[in-house]
């Protein structure tokens, strides 16, 4: 049978009862039951000898501790990190001094193999959190690419926007150019007629309206002339440069609701046609 010690709690003074192989196990660290204090065991091994008697002079608190120790409730000591309710200790017998211990009374430590005294380890962010902080970066970066791509659009639809794209177009190396909208243009009339001055040529007269509530991009104009028979007897696409005239601002585009009329004289010497068609595009 291993020889019964027994050791103090420092922290409420309860006395357990301990064998050598038991304080071994975890090098003497254990942890109170009943107040949960952590302590090294063997440094509060103490004798539970009967004591002579003294008087009140000659009471040695250090070996026998204060005069009003109780193991009333007192649970078994725990191993460091582990809850686990162990059973009561009994109150002590009648008969007692202060000061004495009745070794039945004392509750004996409860051991098992994964008691040891370990650091806390820091707790891991979880991925509820991770997620929760990188979907609304996403989600900004998502936007920021998408008015980047639709600048020209934004930029149109919200003029007080326009000013801050300018200037991340100028850092980015990009512009703002008037928005490409063909369902917003319309040709509200044309002509191609000869000229009475000029055999051979032919003088294209259009106005272009834009419908639109903002400036949209010169467009192209496709001009066909057609045989009698409507066939095909030349194409040719003709750019704002080439119909809109050196007073016009053709990089800011037809203001919103405006209109801009097109006269355009054509070579159509080598040529023999009875019709034509106009069409608006954007390459």
């Amino acid at each position: 049978m291993q020889e019964q010690q027994y050791t103090r709690c420092p922290g409420c003074k309860t006395i357990f009862r301990v064998t050598a192989a038991q304080l071994a196990m975890r090098e003497g660290d254990v942890r109170c039951g009943h107040c949960k204090t952590v302590f090294d065991g063997n440094a509060q091994l103490i004798s539970l000898a009967p004591a002579p008697p003294q008087d009140d002079a000659g009471y040695d608190e250090a070996a026998l501790g204060p005069p009003t120790v109780t193991l009333r409730h007192a649970h078994a000591l725990e191993a460091p990190g582990r809850e686990e309710p162990l059973r009561e200790t009994p109150a002590p017998a009648e008969g007692l001094r202060d000061g004495d211990v009745d070794a039945d009374a004392v509750t004996e430590i409860a051991y098992e193999e994964r008691f040891a005294w370990t650091k806390p380890k820091r707790p891991h962010r979880s991925a509820g959190t991770v997620w929760a902080l990188a979907i609304p970066v996403l989600v900004l970066l998502l936007v920021a690419q998408a008015v980047f791509h639709f600048r020209d659009a934004v930029a149109a639809r919200w003029p007080a926007a326009k000013s801050a794209l300018t200037t991340v177009c100028a850092t980015a190396g990009c512009a703002i150019r008037p928005l490409h909208d063909i369902a917003g243009l319309s040709i509200d009339a044309s002509d191609l007629q000869a000229d009475p001055a000029h055999k051979g040529l032919l003088i294209l007269s259009a106005t272009l309206r834009n419908r639109a509530g903002w400036a949209l991009a010169y467009p192209h104009l496709e001009l066909t002339l057609t045989d009698s028979q409507d066939q095909t007897v030349v194409r040719r696409a003709l750019s704002p440069a080439e119909y809109a005239g050196g007073t016009a601002d053709v990089g800011g585009g037809i203001p919103a609701n405006a209109e801009i009329a097109v006269k355009l004289f054509i070579d159509a010497s080598a040529t023999t046609q009875a019709g034509y068609r106009l069409y608006l595009f954007y390459p």
